[in-house]
């Protein structure tokens, strides 16, 4: 799949591969759902090339015009640069909008977490209530903030329903510890041992920075259920659910409708 999701590699290159090399006069569709090759791509594939690309295609005349309509309805110079740029890319036009999305979300998670570090203790405790209240946990925002960090139960935070009826409850434990420090086993099982005590079967242990491989191996062999969330799946959840973040541009990219050109009669 893309890193969107939205559509297979295999799918998405052939689609494009097709369109590129109609444009360039290659391929010919006499029929919907049929193409062949023209004449002229008769022609290009008697050369025996090594490949067909871009560059090869803007030896077409059609291919030019069409391309160089492509890099000037990008809007301004940036653009039109990054356009040009990206001829020499064997990247599909999705391809390369979802690695820039990519590489745009991997800056906003370290964004995040260095402003989470430079926050209050108190900060962070409300961060957690506002990503689990987002994420359908605890019912209302005011009946989630009553319960977590004000438990003063050993080893353990705050306490927040796991259903808006509150049939079972979540035990919570923050730890905001900065860039290199990691949570060890020990922490993890205090935290666990602190469960026991409460006779509770289900806790999240939050940390902003990382969880020894011990600490995982761990709570993965644990009878109760135990989620560890260090700071990269902490960013990762925030700009899922929307927390501490806004949407800044959001392109909305659209396809060629063949059942609507589609003649029934």
């Amino acid at each position: 799949m893309l890193p969107s999701g939205k559509q297979r590699l295999l799918h998405n290159r052939v689609h494009w591969a097709k369109f590129y090399m109609t444009k360039a006069g290659l391929i010919d569709s006499p029929n919907r759902g049929v193409f062949v090759v023209s004449a002229a791509g008769r022609e290009l594939l008697a050369t025996k090339p090594d490949r067909i690309d871009v560059e090869l295609l803007k030896r077409f005349p059609s291919f030019r015009e069409y391309y160089s309509q492509y890099a000037s309805g990008a809007g301004n110079a940036e653009e039109v640069e990054a356009v040009v740029a990206s001829s020499a890319s064997d990247a599909t036009p999705e391809e390369q909008i979802d690695a820039a999305h990519s590489l745009l979300t991997t800056a906003l998670k370290a964004d995040l977490l260095a402003r989470i570090l430079e926050q209050s203790p108190f900060f962070f405790e409300s961060l957690i209530v506002d990503l689990l209240v987002a994420m359908g946990y605890g019912g209302s925002h005011e009946d989630a903030a009553r319960q977590l960090g004000k438990t003063g139960d050993g080893g353990v935070d705050g306490i927040i329903d796991e259903d808006r009826l509150g049939l079972d409850r979540i035990y919570v434990q923050a730890k905001r510890y900065g860039n290199g420090s990691v949570v060890g086993r020990p922490e993890v099982q205090g935290f666990v041992g602190s469960l026991v005590g409460l006779q509770a079967n289900k806790g999240v242990f939050v940390t902003t920075s990382a969880f020894s491989r011990q600490a995982l191996d761990y709570a993965r062999g644990l009878q109760q259920r135990i989620i560890l969330i260090d700071g990269a799946r902490l960013t990762e959840l925030m700009v899922e659910f929307g927390v501490g973040v806004r949407a800044s541009r959001i392109l909305e990219v659209r396809r060629l409708d063949e059942d609507y050109f589609a003649d029934d009669a």
